[in-house]
């Protein structure tokens, strides 16, 4: 097999190398490599909005040419290329060295959506990029893992507001062509074209590959001729609203995936479920060996103690369940491969538990993997209670369902010129062992006018980026005035600045700051300590509560009587996501408990010195130590949205405002500093990606990779 991108042909010999370097992600977390396509060509590199595919699709050969004759740009050039050379060579590293697993034996993780870069749109939110700095992680780690996931060519909804407020959404096909990723071939040249198993009529997936590192992620799509349009649809766009669609995407994901890696020749010994989207993927383990002469119940233990399954939602209402008889329609010829009836096959799904009757997903997850995590310590604790009844007479505390925080991927998030900061600091080989809490000390010891002035350079790199937003919607839609008024080109880099940017779910209370409005206002207008707020998200197109919720925060922030201190900026994306939690203040975050998995936002944020202001859920009742930011807890009651509101307002005049505004002589606030310094070390390596993928490792795969050998 086979992945294959043409189109370079005008890159010189002598460079071209960094036609491989572009199709591969390692450029995204390593700002040499970033460097190299910036140095080539300054405009270019900005106009393709940071996407090197896209950047040489459009750069003139007569650049390409007198770069491959310019001798300091060739010897950058050969520099990045050893490194990256060096990077890419397996079976070294962490995992190698520490992990005692025999050769040829892997991990397929299976995801439905990967947040890795804005050039490959398929996420959603918190899940994608959770999966995404997964990868990134187990390539630096040099884990032996291999990503499946969906292509989706329609599916990236690109937000616009109208001038009353309300969000509509725009479909903004993928350019395969200007993105770093490859169609698969066969043996012979022609496109990877794979059946998904015993599903009436055929639905036929083709492949993409896209280079993570070390790390290859596979992306199935059924946009391929030899389906019929409504097949074709199904890989279309992210989380289908219609059922039976999102169960046959659901379908295709699991079962069509694990096909999929066996046309490729991979012979996956672990199998890891990112949520329960892609859990047929256990069905299709276990009909390949009912077919090679196995027992299903020994098929079954077998990929049972080889599987491991991560669940990251805390409601029962947030979990995928269909009518049995749906099921029955597509699996009636399924479950008689693997020598079961149709009522021990739907009993797979049953939750006791749930009152409405259908097939759960993550039911069907837990009872058919070995290892079962939540995503935070307290999320571990709320899905034992919610899922207890899958384990009747067993003590809550016994629930075989652990936890292991999320992080993220350091590499990526942390803002270059921290990067550079540590490097000064730390020393330049910090981030090789950065998950190493005593390696952070020497955080506390850089002299406050560093930090101070570092972050300061950065928040004013948000507010034009937001201001170069706002000019462009202008130029290239001439919208509602108002609309570009309500985006942030008032914001004033001297006011203490909250960003809240997440996904608009009415559990998270985007509004819940306007509580009290005349309070509010108060700060707001303080002429010696204004404040400020940016807000950005997206409410789920299907979700009209949520995109009441925006249209509240759009319609205050076009509004005069907020006096340009509340910004809204549209489209929220990785890119703004990268601007956001580098250059606020300080990052505001009021969920409704315990709806809160984890919240990742918040670890980018306090990475790179912006601390938190958060209720005590998810990551932050183990990241806050009271040095480091700002926690309240709260207690259900009719009035639980006013206490909380009252708390935030309470934290902000009493705590933050007068620690922000606390300068010296040199307008250097040293106490917040303190504060900005212990979120780094304290948030840093224990919330990190390396941190986690170590423990999923020591937890789960070394003891499912020995059962593989069993």
């Amino acid at each position: 097999m086979s992945a294959i991108k043409g189109g370079f042909s005008h890159v010189p010999e002598r460079i071209s190398g960094i036609v491989d370097l572009a199709d591969n992600l390692w450029w995204s977390w390593h700002p040499e490599a970033r460097m190299l396509f910036k140095v080539l060509d300054r405009v270019a590199w900005k106009l393709s909005v940071h996407n090197p595919i896209k950047m040489l699709n459009n750069l003139g050969k007569e650049i390409l040419d007198a770069a491959a004759r310019d001798q300091k740009f060739l010897r950058y050039y050969d520099a990045v290329m050893a490194r990256f050379k060096e990077e890419m060579i397996t079976g070294v590293g962490w995992f190698h060295d520490n992990i005692a697993a025999p050769r040829n034996m892997s991990i397929a993780y299976f995801s439905a959506e990967y947040g890795l870069h804005h050039s490959l749109p398929f996420y959603a939110g918190g899940l994608g990029f959770l999966a995404g700095d997964f990868l990134k992680e187990c390539s630096d780690l040099d884990v032996p893992l291999v990503g499946v996931g969906f292509m989706y060519p329609e599916g990236y909804i690109r937000q616009r507001m109208t001038h009353d407020g309300w969000q509509i959404g725009t479909e903004e096909p993928m350019e395969r062509e200007n993105a770093p990723i490859s169609r698969v071939l066969d043996e012979k040249g022609a496109r990877l074209t794979v059946k998904v198993p015993f599903i009436e009529p055929p639905v036929y997936v083709e492949v993409w590959r896209v280079l993570v590192g070390r790390v290859s992620l596979y992306l199935i799509d059924t946009d391929t001729e030899a389906n019929d349009p409504w097949n074709r649809a199904i890989s279309a766009r992210l989380y289908i609203g219609n059922p039976e669609q999102r169960l046959r995407q659901e379908i295709v994901l699991g079962i069509g995936g694990a096909a999929v890696l066996r046309a490729l020749g991979l012979k996956p010994s672990v199998l890891h479920l990112n949520e329960g989207h892609p859990a047929f993927a256990v069905l299709e383990r276990i009909r390949e060996r009912t077919e090679s002469g196995m027992e299903y119940g020994e098929a079954f233990e077998q990929v049972r103690t080889t599987t491991v399954f991560t669940t990251h939602t805390p409601v029962p209402a947030g979990h995928d369940v269909f009518p049995f008889s749906m099921v029955e329609k597509y699996f009636n010829s399924y479950w008689p491969s693997m020598g079961l009836s149709r009522d021990d096959f739907l009993e797979l799904g049953m939750n006791p538990g749930d009152p409405r009757p259908g097939f759960n997903m993550t039911a069907f997850a837990l009872k058919t993997s070995g290892y079962r995590n939540g995503v935070s310590r307290r999320h571990g604790d709320v899905s034992r209670r919610m899922w207890q009844s899958l384990w009747p007479g067993l003590p809550e505390d016994r629930i075989p369902i652990d936890y292991i925080t999320n992080g993220i991927h350091v590499p990526t998030w942390i803002e270059p010129k921290i990067h550079l900061l540590f490097n000064n600091h730390l020393g330049p080989y910090w981030l090789a062992e950065h998950d190493n809490p005593d390696l952070w000390q020497p955080v506390k010891d850089i002299p406050d006018e560093e930090i101070w002035r570092t972050h300061y350079r950065l928040k004013v790199k948000l507010i034009d980026a937001i201001r170069d937003r706002a000019r462009r919607m202008w130029v290239d839609e001439a919208p509602d005035p108002r609309i570009v008024l309500a985006s942030g080109v008032m914001l004033d880099p001297n006011a203490l600045t909250l960003g809240f940017a997440r996904r608009f779910a009415t559990y998270k209370r985007a509004t819940m700051i306007f509580h009290n409005i005349e309070r509010l206002k108060r700060m707001l207008q303080d002429r010696w300590r204004p404040v400020q707020i940016i807000f950005a998200g997206k409410a789920h197109p299907d979700d009209d509560p949520g995109k009441r919720i925006l249209q509240r925060v759009f319609n205050a922030a076009k509004s005069p009587s907020f006096f340009g201190r509340i910004a809204f900026v549209e489209d929220y994306d990785e890119q703004l996501a990268q601007y956001l939690v580098h250059g606020v203040d300080l990052w505001l975050n009021n969920p409704l408990p315990p709806f809160e998995a984890c919240g990742t936002s918040g670890m980018k944020a306090s990475l790179n010195g912006v601390p938190n202001l958060s209720i005590l859920d998810g990551w932050w009742i183990e990241g806050f130590n009271g040095k480091n930011g700002w926690g309240f807890d709260t207690k259900e009651g009719p009035d639980r949205d006013l206490v909380d509101s009252e708390a935030v307002y309470e934290i902000l005049d009493k705590k933050v405002l007068p620690t922000y505004f606390n300068v010296d002589d040199n307008g250097i606030p040293r106490d917040w500093v303190k504060i900005m310094k212990e979120a780094m070390v304290s948030v840093g390596p224990l919330f990190s990606a390396r941190r986690m993928a170590k423990e999923y490792i020591g937890k789960f795969y070394q003891n499912a990779l020995k059962s593989a050998l069993v």
